[in-house]
């Protein structure tokens, strides 16, 4: 139940940025469900391997490029799913801080950001 929560949010929240945000595009809430699922995955299987590679120059930059990280796995995951559409890594990069605000946000009033 707990995923089905985190996904529906996680849903919402791309819709949110893709209302808010010019560059960032989506067809409808089937893509924006898509979506979530496919960065989902990307971030419970991909993002610990890349983390784990980058870590020193994260390290170096004072974390600043897990930024960088977190735009490309947006940009990867709108080049996946049709109907999610991110016009360059400058929108992917604000996208993307932006969808961990929306996130959390949305998260913390629908209780899934509770331990």
């Amino acid at each position: 139940m707990k995923f089905i929560m985190r996904l529906l949010v996680s849903a919402v929240s791309i819709y949110v940025i893709a209302y808010l945000m010019e560059g960032i595009s989506l067809s409808g809430l089937e893509a924006a469900l898509i979506a979530a699922f496919v960065l989902g995955l990307v971030n419970t299987f991909v993002r610990p391997i890349i983390k784990l590679l980058a870590l020193p120059i994260t390290i170096a930059t004072l974390g600043l490029f897990s930024l960088i990280i977190n735009a490309a796995f947006l940009m990867l995951t709108a080049n996946l799913v049709a109907g999610f559409e991110i016009d360059g890594f400058f929108t992917a990069f604000l996208g993307s801080i932006l969808l961990s605000f929306v996130n959390m946000l949305i998260g913390g009033f629908a209780g899934t950001n509770k331990k």
